[in-house]
């Protein structure tokens, strides 16, 4: 088996750098567009065996080090109550978004395993294909992450209406998260026993808030969630963007490894995370525009900061954009192991 990926989050040696990227399966390939010239976002979540054949396609055509579950970090708000469409050119949209303490109260505490049975089938479907071969990476959104979704009611810059509900309502808020930590935990815990042998959990939108927040409004729902995973036996990514001042506090909320975005340098960010964990990171995705000698230079730039240190996994500070040229997809994945062959 090619156990790159779970050696490095062992903080092992390793023969290559293990790479694979977030948002690996989508758009960007001609296959998984073809797939959505007939079905939904939606629609192929909900059917585990598209879900299955999107996941797969970039390990068949890269050779990445890991496959990673065509999922979506809210697929799990549906059945807690809320109302999801996948606007076209809008991203995500929440038709009732939360806003009040009884809507909080409203929501649903799932049992993920039967209410998200299609992920789980599509796992199952997964791990029979690359079994003994390829790691499976499973993955969830965090509370602060989800509940800004939640509150927003879609995408967001500023975060302005989940933050004054956060400092308007604090008691509102924590119930919510509450209740997002209790569901997330069991989705996790789920997915391990479908068959993911990795979990990430996605916080993309946590450096939106200070140190102070962070510590009093989402780590401890973050640590809850690694804490069940930790207790499963499974590995765990810790990743969020803009995080350059809450490194610290996300290593003591828990994960094997943390995330680091392309805005943290990668050995200044390591020594936040301090010593016991690896990273992953942290190419710019928009790198992967650039012509092949510049696109070269910053991938060994990477390599270069990580130094072969056991724990560095190589990946984007975040996914693979829409127009991303392919061909520069499976190029970085060969320069990764070419470069860092030990």
């Amino acid at each position: 088996m090619n156990d790159r990926l779970l050696r490095a989050l062992r903080l092992e040696p390793v023969d290559a750098t293990p790479v694979w990227f977030m948002r690996q399966a989508g758009r960007y390939m001609a296959e998984y567009r073809a797939i959505r010239e007939k079905y939904t976002l939606l629609e192929i979540c909900d059917r585990p065996e598209l879900a299955a054949e999107v996941t797969l396609q970039p390990v068949k055509a890269f050779g990445v080090d890991a496959a990673i579950l065509f999922a979506d970090i809210l697929l799990p708000l549906v059945p807690m109550g809320l109302k999801l469409e996948f606007a076209k050119g809008e991203g995500p949209v929440f038709h009732n978004p939360i806003a009040t303490t009884a809507d909080v109260e409203a929501l649903s505490l799932i049992d993920a395993k039967d209410a998200l049975h299609n992920v789980m089938e599509a796992l199952a479907l997964v791990k029979a294909e690359i079994r003994g071969k390829t790691p499976l990476i499973g993955f969830a959104g965090a509370p602060f992450t989800l509940a800004s979704y939640m509150i927003e009611g879609g995408s967001s810059r500023s975060f302005t209406k989940a933050k004054r509900f956060m400092y308007d309502n604090p008691k509102a808020w924590h119930a919510l998260m509450d209740k997002l930590a209790t569901v997330i935990s069991g989705y996790l815990v789920a997915q391990a026993d479908a068959g993911a042998d990795v979990l990430q959990l996605f916080d993309s939108w946590v450096g939106a808030l200070s140190p102070e927040d962070y510590k009093e409004y989402a780590q401890p729902y973050s640590k809850r969630i690694l804490d069940a995973v930790k207790a499963r036996g499974v590995p765990s990514i810790h990743f969020g963007t803009e995080t350059a001042t809450l490194l610290p506090l996300m290593a003591e909320a828990g994960g094997d490894m943390i995330g680091l975005d392309w805005r943290t340098d990668l050995v200044k960010g390591w020594e936040s995370v301090g010593s016991g964990k690896g990273v992953q990171g942290n190419l710019d995705p928009v790198a992967l525009f650039a012509p092949r000698p510049e696109l070269e230079r910053r991938v060994k730039s990477v390599l270069a900061k990580a130094a072969n240190r056991s724990g560095h996994v190589f990946n984007l500070g975040h996914g693979i954009l829409q127009e991303t040229p392919v061909d520069n997809v499976r190029a970085v994945v060969e320069m990764v192991h070419e470069f860092s062959r030990r």
